[in-house]
């Protein structure tokens, strides 16, 4: 096991963007770009973001797409450089703190971001002159306020990872707060989001075990609380715990991802359907899991259930089923919208997707082939 680097500044506290300004005046940004999207800006919200600038000249891009897009990040940063900016706000969900990533990459890297993307040996070429972001989520799930990767949609249509150390925000700014009211479906889609990252981390087989307790109280927390923010929006101690508990799934991420993720990012990449990438992950989470059961070691398997509060010999796939089903989410992949003639391209992404590389044991094509019809 090596060095081991954990991993940014964190400012978690209700309230927490009250902060924004000296945060900024710390990290040496003078005109950030926020980068948004239209849902957002619309909102109050937005307007606490702005309050919270303390009348720092800015720059605003509010066009993100649900999965982000190697177009929106040339539009992001074009914007970027009209602008004069020095540094970048991003504020939102998983897709607008990937896009502010991609933006930062892009704004001062040159060439193609498909030679950045990490299956095409691109983490060795992002270098430290990355621009500054900073992460503010208003959403309790991905945890890519702390993490190393975007995943963008590149012009070659497949669903790729940027990663590197030098894209992880200087600064996440996480204020439960900024999470209340938050529509019950997309608490529960955003909360299984972080769900799967803690326990899709605990069994990748790479040796971190700070990762891996980090990931196994997330587990804990969010499988505790779920149910509580889903029915209760206005819940601050559920809200809490939440964002906490997606927090902790990015600080995981260092341990790498697995099957899950390496199915559902190509199916974010599809261009005649938007599917939510949380919810993909709650979906594809029972049958991977046990896919991968004889390959994860008896005693995680214990502390898992021990997480969730379930018997010695309780199944945990099938536990995640009647979750799944009691916050109201889909069964399947067809019932989101996925279409056979779909496959072919999403077993092609899954094979190539980097997350593969740190599943508990090695699939190859005829086991997504199997995965992805059962899926259907």
């Amino acid at each position: 096991m090596g060095t081991i680097n954990y991993l940014t500044r964190i400012e978690f506290d209700d309230g927490a963007i009250e902060r924004l300004s000296t945060v900024l005046q710390e990290v040496g940004i003078k005109r950030p770009l926020i980068v948004t999207d239209r849902g957002l800006f619309d909102r109050r919200l937005f307007v606490s973001l702005v309050g919270a600038l303390r009348g720092t000249e800015h720059a605003v891009f509010a066009d993100t797409p649900q999965n982000p897009t190697e177009a929106a990040v040339d539009a992001a940063a074009a914007v970027y450089n009209e602008q004069a900016c020095d540094g970048v706000i991003a504020f939102g969900g998983g897709s607008s703190m990937d896009l502010a990533k991609g933006v930062a990459l892009r704004a001062t890297h040159e060439g193609p971001l498909d030679s950045y993307a990490a299956v095409n040996g691109g983490v060795a070429k992002i270098s430290s002159a990355v621009a500054p972001v900073i992460a503010i989520p208003t959403t309790a799930g991905t945890g890519s306020e702390v993490g190393r990767a975007a995943l963008v949609t590149l012009k070659t249509g497949f669903k790729l990872g940027l990663i590197s150390p030098y894209l992880i925000p200087k600064v996440a700014i996480c204020d439960p707060l900024l999470t209340l009211g938050l529509p019950p479906g997309l608490t529960a889609a955003t909360g299984m989001d972080a769900f799967t990252h803690c326990l899709e981390t605990f069994v990748s087989p790479l040796n971190n075990p700070p990762a891996e307790a980090i990931a196994i109280d997330g587990l804990e927390r969010v499988n505790r609380w779920i149910k509580v923010a889903v029915a209760d929006g206005a819940n601050k101690e559920a809200r809490w715990h939440m964002m906490m508990g997606a927090l902790q799934g990015g600080l995981t991420f260092q341990k790498g991802l697995g099957a899950v993720h390496a199915m559902s990012h190509p199916l974010g990449a599809l261009k005649d359907v938007t599917l939510h990438h949380g919810t993909l992950n709650a979906v594809l989470l029972p049958i991977v899991y046990e896919t991968n059961l004889d390959a994860i070691a008896p005693w995680k398997q214990d502390k898992i259930r021990l997480a969730l509060g379930l018997t010695p010999d309780a199944s945990v796939s099938d536990y995640i089923r009647e979750l799944n089903a009691a916050l109201n989410l889909p069964e399947t992949l067809s019932a989101m919208g996925v279409k056979p003639e779909h496959l072919p391209a999403l077993i092609k992404g899954a094979v190539k997707d980097h997350s593969n590389a740190t599943n508990p044991k090695p699939l190859v094509e005829a086991d997504y082939v199997r995965l992805f019809n059962a899926m259907m």
